[in-house]
């Protein structure tokens, strides 16, 4: 089989591989090659797995009514008011206070730098811009492998494009916004019931996953003839395409009974206006609860190790049943109360979303697992994008790790950063997930001193 590759190649090229006495076809994406020169055309004893989820809020904390600020590291966290309804979890989670960002001259592009930062250990170019992989995905590429989904990305608000999981400004994945279709899209027809003892391979799997793998000598050939960005770019794009292949094979095999899982009961029908882009508080705690409880028992059925969920994006557009303003503008709007020292609709906001993660950790560890819970085989960093929203201020973001990682960290720590970049807990996190890496960050956040105070 040849290919002839024309100057200007056509948008439709497509790989042709003979399967079975017939020809099939692999559509290509979009590469330089098909553009014109603008680019503007066209039981087994093994140990139990660990997983490692994100969670994500926006706006941060209220100063001085989320959590007693120490100078030093020890065990035990002073829950204030704000996360008074963490205090029963304080024992299985650990908080970071006092870490920096340094951009080393960059602008703080307000509601951005700080996850970019927080999550790719470098600080953006500019508003939208994401350097560097995100650390789930990091993870994901040393855990991944065992599970039919390589991550699972969900969102409580309704915004698709607000995930904080990619590998790069182009490369961002869309979060599932809708709590029906994320059900169907892991207990439907394709879910295999672990604890069924009637296992049959769908042949129509077994029919895709040969499609996909009779392309893999036909593309050598091509790939000469592509530049090096073609490459990198087709790369990606087989890199998907044998994610897909893998998932398709673990489809083919009986899994190993498990306990654990127990498929959820499938959530009622949302109408549209449920849950468009600005939405009542009221309504995103009812869809964090029900995503939460669906994406936390794919996680116990083994159907994904990288799961993210989004309470609240990062420009918080949430507004309070009754109110007009949303939880982003009565940051910059809301007068302080003179009598109490605080903004009171914006610590509303804020204690609602602590509430759910509360909510979160409750459904994690209530899954029985082994002879614990699903949540200390987890670890789950809970993280948002500033300090004080009123001031975009980045130094000092709160952030939590969640979890116990099958034994591997210390739990119920205050972590004191002194002014250290935070990237030390993203490279913590990593090492405690096995990712073999030493340093991690550019410029003057980077960092190869993880917090060895939490490391088991």
């Amino acid at each position: 089989m040849s290919f002839f590759i024309p100057r200007k190649t056509s948008r439709r090229q497509m790989l042709r591989s003979l399967m079975g006495g017939g020809v099939v076809s692999l559509a290509l994406p979009f590469l330089d090659c098909f553009l014109n020169t603008n680019g503007t055309a066209l039981a087994s004893g093994a140990p139990m797995p660990v997983r490692f989820g994100t969670w994500y809020w926006g706006m941060g904390h209220t100063p001085k009514r989320a959590v007693v600020e120490k100078q030093s590291t020890g065990p035990g966290i002073e829950f204030l008011e704000e996360t008074a309804s963490l205090i029963p979890h304080k024992d299985k989670m650990t908080y970071f206070g006092n870490f920096n960002m340094p951009l080393d001259g960059r602008s703080n592009y307000t509601h951005h730098s700080g996850w970019v930062v927080v999550r790719t250990g470098s600080a953006p170019e500019a508003g939208g811009d994401v350097p560097a992989p995100t650390l789930d995905l990091l993870i994901g590429d040393v855990i991944g492998e065992g599970a039919r989904f390589r991550n699972l990305d969900v969102t409580s608000v309704g915004i698709a494009r607000e995930n904080y999981s990619a590998r790069n400004t182009y490369n961002r994945a869309g979060a599932e916004v809708d709590p029906v279709a994320l059900f169907d899209r892991i207990y439907g027809p394709e879910f295999a019931d672990p604890n069924k003892a009637d296992f049959k391979p769908d042949p129509a799997v077994a029919l895709r996953k040969s499609v996909l793998s009779a392309f893999t000598e036909e593309t050598k050939d091509f790939v000469k003839t592509l530049g090096a960005t073609d490459r990198q770019r087709l790369d990606e794009y087989f890199t998907s395409i044998r994610e897909v292949e893998n998932q398709l094979s673990l489809q083919l095999q009986k899994p190993e009974p498990n306990e654990a899982c127990v498929v959820p009961e499938r959530p009622r029908e949302q109408k549209e206006d449920e849950y468009i882009r600005v939405r009542e508080m009221d309504s995103v705690v009812d869809t964090h609860k029900v995503m939460a409880k669906i994406l936390a028992m794919a996680v116990a059925c083994n159907q994904t190790k990288i799961f993210n969920l989004v309470f609240t994006d990062n420009f918080a557009n949430v507004r309070r049943v009754g109110e007009t303003y949303t939880h982003h503008l009565l940051t910059h709007e809301e007068a302080i109360d003179s009598e109490i020292g605080y903004q009171p609709l914006t610590y509303w906001f804020n204690k609602s979303a602590m509430d759910g993660l509360a909510t979160y950790i409750d459904i994690l560890d209530g899954i029985p697992e082994g002879d614990g819970t699903l949540l200390d085989n987890c670890l789950v960093m809970a993280t948002t994008e500033t300090n004080y929203a009123r001031l975009h201020t980045i130094d000092g973001v709160p952030a939590y790790l969640i979890g116990g990682a099958g034994g591997r960290v210390k739990q119920g720590m205050y972590v004191a950063g002194g002014g250290d970049p935070i990237t030390r807990v993203g490279l913590t996190a990593m090492q405690a997930m096995g990712v073999p890496v030493q340093t991690w960050g550019t410029k003057s956040l980077e960092t190869s001193k993880p917090i060895t105070e939490i490391l088991a």
